[in-house]
């Protein structure tokens, strides 16, 4: 398995004061000096995790550039630092010695992230065709930006072949349901040196991989449904049985639940239902952040010009939209081009190289960042079962 590049994100600059770890939580807390404190260890450090995690989703929530690329990465930010959380106090809890209720607890938990692994590599080739469209959107944008000081009938053709040829790919993912590269993708644990050359863009209907990691039939609709199944609220006996950790696993399956069904809304991947309901009992301090974020983005995707879309990140919203205005645009064109036609289609251009931007600068991080989440499950899954070894 190779190692990651991932080295932090910019975009997670307000989650800095919240990057403490539960551990770092602990030891802030002191007892009471003539010893009153009835509130047990466990306790204090269930009580820190989940208001943290309310804390990260809070943030998200109070976002105003909600389904942004920079708003995923903080979204994938935040799903880090409760995983490492959560990861400290697993270790910490199952390696004290083995319980058979604890240990159901977490191969369910590991059990629901495996699954996950797959929407990783489904949203990591979504977002090369998210690329893909970049690059058909800089052509149009260049060949038709400020540097043109004179746009002739040659400019005019250049861009939009590359607008209609970025139409055809986006309708024809709408309406199959799932990009080329969700047929033969390639898994994050076998990414080599070749990634450019087997990525590169050939036109619709065609694409290079190194594996097989997602298979014709998959759905991430299913996959999704499979990860929340049987996702219940742990009952007053099964808390006291484990100690506190059952309500720590069942607050780390929501989280995983919510993140991978957000990026599955946000991603071009096949078969995007977006039918996840999350049920969770309002006594959970993070259970209204979470749950308001889920109805903003489900409203979103609810919404006519959003029905059919390719998926409800931010940037493609804005590919669609200047792509369809600047096609209109240059259909009914004719030469002599009069001066308004010229300022109505350099907008338009103008527009799509700030997608074309976006798309540059955020899409290669937040790659980083889906790779990190990939890694970062196995690694945790790899220490419970080293953990289970040992106490054997």
């Amino acid at each position: 398995m190779p190692a990651t590049d991932y080295q932090g994100s910019s975009a997670a600059a307000p989650f800095a004061s919240l990057g403490r770890s539960i551990l770092s939580l602990r030891r802030d807390q002191t007892h009471p000096v003539d010893g009153s404190d009835s509130v047990s260890g466990h306790d204090r450090e269930l009580d820190a995790f989940q208001r943290h995690v309310a804390d990260l989703f809070n943030e998200l929530s109070a976002r105003d550039d909600l389904l942004s690329i920079a708003w995923t990465r903080c979204l994938l930010d935040s799903f880090l630092i409760c995983l490492e959380e959560f990861r400290a106090v697993l270790f910490v809890r199952r390696c004290s010695g083995p319980r058979p209720a604890v240990d159901r607890l977490i191969a369910d938990f590991f059990e629901r992230a495996v699954k996950a692994l797959d929407v990783c590599n489904a949203i990591r080739d979504g977002i090369e065709q998210v690329r893909q469209w970049g690059k058909l959107v800089e052509i149009a944008a260049i060949a038709l930006g400020k540097d043109q000081k004179v746009l002739g009938e040659g400019q005019l053709r250049r861009a939009k072949k590359a607008v209609t040829d970025l139409t055809l790919t986006m309708l024809d993912e709408k309406d199959t349901g799932s990009s080329v590269f969700t047929h033969r993708n390639r898994s994050f644990g076998r990414a080599g040196h070749n990634s450019g050359k087997d990525h590169h863009y050939q036109g619709t209907g065609h694409s290079r991989s190194l594996s097989w990691s997602v298979s014709r039939s998959w759905s991430a609709a299913r996959q999704l449904q499979a990860i929340g199944n049987n996702l219940n609220a742990p009952r007053g006996h099964e808390v006291l049985a484990t100690n506190g950790l059952s309500v720590f696993v069942y607050t780390m399956n929501n989280v995983l639940l919510f993140v991978m069904w957000a990026l599955v809304a946000m991603i071009p991947c096949h078969d995007r239902g977006l039918n996840v309901h999350f049920s969770i009992p309002r006594s959970f301090v993070w259970a209204a952040p979470i749950s308001l974020l889920h109805e903003r983005i489900t409203e979103e995707s609810k919404r006519k010009d959003k029905r059919n879309s390719s998926g409800l990140l931010k940037e493609i919203t804005q590919i669609e939209k200047s792509g369809r205005h600047l096609l209109e645009l240059l259909d009914v064109i004719q030469f002599p081009m009069v001066e308004e036609k010229e300022m109505g289609v350099r907008q338009e251009a103008e527009e799509l190289a700030q997608v074309c931007d976006a798309i540059k600068q955020g899409l290669n991080p937040m790659e980083r960042q889906v790779r990190e989440v990939f890694h970062r499950i196995v690694r945790s899954r790899t220490d419970g079962l080293e953990c289970s070894v040992m106490h054997s």
